[in-house]
């Protein structure tokens, strides 16, 4: 190789670890944009119930009492969506060590049915898995990766308004890596983009606000992001893909397949 077409092979490492970087760092002016707008709606919730009390615009020490709970509940779901948050930047920076360990990827598919599929039937869809052989073993951590599909299924059944939502895997021995794949009969766009709404005194009672203070929660955006993050720090990929018909989302996992050696270990 001469002087020019190693010039040329760094020139292109170069531009590739600048695409990479960038990537990245889209991504974070996005993840922290999506928690800016998280944490408005709580804390905006709370600002408005204060302000009531303050204004003295409570027509009874009851209903000042019900808004100090009120506020009260709002702070809590505030504290849980940033605890969320702190526990991924941990893992994210190795101040907290994630447990892999080699595990039945059937195994977790059960508990993952067995915690969801009762909310499903109740609003008329149905859970369908696929499970994968028993001797398909993923290394990732057991806890927080059933945690992640959990929040991922449960989510889409508050999503979906009828149909099936679907749960299946496949085995890519080239790459020892098993990509899971969830589909769920709703818009991927309900994944991307939900706002919070925003609050303010002059056109809020008790009541409204009340009724929005029971609907705070980690949007889908938000809980999708986060179990991204855990996912990659696994060394796997998540990524939703929308496929026809229209009104279909396809999220799929890919996570590192569990060698013989650990298995055995195990």
């Amino acid at each position: 190789m001469n002087e020019v077409d190693r010039l040329k092979e760094d020139l292109q490492q170069a531009l590739l670890a600048y695409q990479m970087t960038a990537q990245i760092s889209q991504f974070k002016t996005g993840f922290l944009a999506r928690i800016a707008h998280e944490l408005r709606s709580p804390i905006s919730s709370i600002m408005g119930l204060h302000q009531l009390i303050l204004n003295d615009l409570c027509e009874s020490p009851e209903e000042e009492k019900e808004s100090i709970q009120q506020a009260f509940e709002s702070t809590k779901k505030l504290l849980k969506i940033v605890d969320e948050i702190i526990t991924i930047s941990k893992i994210e920076y190795g101040r907290i060590s994630l447990k892999l360990m080699p595990f039945s990827l059937a195994m977790v598919l059960a508990d993952v049915y067995q915690f969801t599929h009762l909310q499903a039937a109740n609003r008329n869809l149905k859970l369908e898995m696929i499970y994968p052989a028993p001797d398909v073993y993923i290394l990732a951590d057991l806890e927080k990766f059933l945690q992640i599909l959990v929040t991922l299924v449960d989510t889409g059944i508050n999503l979906s308004q009828e149909g099936t939502i679907g749960v299946l895997s496949q085995v890519n021995s080239d790459s020892q890596s098993v990509t899971l794949y969830l589909n769920i009969p709703c818009y991927a766009a309900l994944w991307q983009d939900n706002n919070p709404a925003q609050i303010t005194l002059k056109d809020s009672s008790l009541e409204s606000i009340k009724s929005l203070s029971k609907m705070i929660d980690t949007s889908p955006t938000l809980k999708f992001l986060l179990a991204q993050t855990l996912i990659e720090s696994m060394g796997g990929h998540l990524e939703i893909v929308s496929v026809p018909p229209k009104n279909f989302t396809q999220i799929q996992c890919l996570i590192p397949l569990a060698s013989g050696e650990s298995v055995a270990r195990k």
